[in-house]
């Protein structure tokens, strides 16, 4: 597929976010692959996915378009998408549409800067599609001006400044998707279909659901608490 057709296929949809943490108990073997064939059967756009081994798992079950992420955790960084030019490579040696990386403005490993990175980053992959992961305004119009393909939410409440932040964070979409030329990913913060729909009242590129989906550890943990 071009950048445009990944683009149009992924467009007014649901991608789901396929992801399982070391502590979890679908972390490993073939469990991401089945739930990205699970979600597409459930007729999502697209999938979100961490790991070179999930993605490799999740290609053998479905077609869909893949937004890939690494997270690494480097001691002198709070940057965990995607942060160095070790996982941009990973990721674009399997070959997922997406790239997906951490756009804030905080210091990425080895003191870099988010500028410079991204410019390596581009130069070495002109044709590559990058989405921008976001906690505020700020870093969406830094990312769209910077060159960044799309622009996301998803690290609204997940970074210093905007820890505590309502999510999902209705104003900072209405603000984006209208004041940014660029394609906006809600992600971030939806567990009910009226939530869903609210996000998709303003014109929004795609919507990223995880948890809410993917996550029966955290799903079931909601429902016990309702009764606790």
């Amino acid at each position: 597929m071009t950048n445009a057709e990944i683009l149009e296929k992924i467009h007014r949809g649901v991608i789901v976010s396929c992801q399982a943490l070391p502590d979890e108990p679908l972390y490993g073997y073939h469990f991401m692959g089945k739930m990205a064939l699970a979600a597409k059967e459930g007729g999502a756009v697209g999938i979100r996915a961490n790991t070179v081994s999930d993605i490799l798992d999740i290609r053998k079950e479905v077609d869909l378009p893949v937004i890939g992420i690494i997270k690494s955790v480097y001691e002198d960084s709070d940057v965990y998408i995607t942060p160095t030019m070790a996982e941009v490579d990973a990721l674009a040696e399997v070959g997922v549409e997406i790239i997906a990386l951490d756009a804030t403005d905080r210091p990425r490993p080895n003191g870099g800067a988010l500028d410079s990175f991204f410019k390596a980053v581009r130069e070495k992959y002109p044709d590559q599609l990058f989405m921008a992961d976001c906690s505020c305004f700020e870093d969406c119009a830094h990312a769209a001006a910077l060159g960044f393909d799309l622009v996301g939410t998803t690290l609204c409440g997940y970074t210093e400044k905007t820890r505590g932040t309502e999510i999902p964070n209705y104003a900072l979409l209405d603000r984006i998707t209208h004041e940014l030329s660029v394609p906006v990913i809600a992600e971030g913060g939806v567990w009910e279909r009226g939530q869903l729909q609210k996000v998709f009242s303003y014109p929004v590129h795609a919507a990223v659901v995880g948890t809410a989906i993917t996550r029966p550890r955290d799903i079931t943990r909601r429902f016990v608490e309702a009764i606790s």
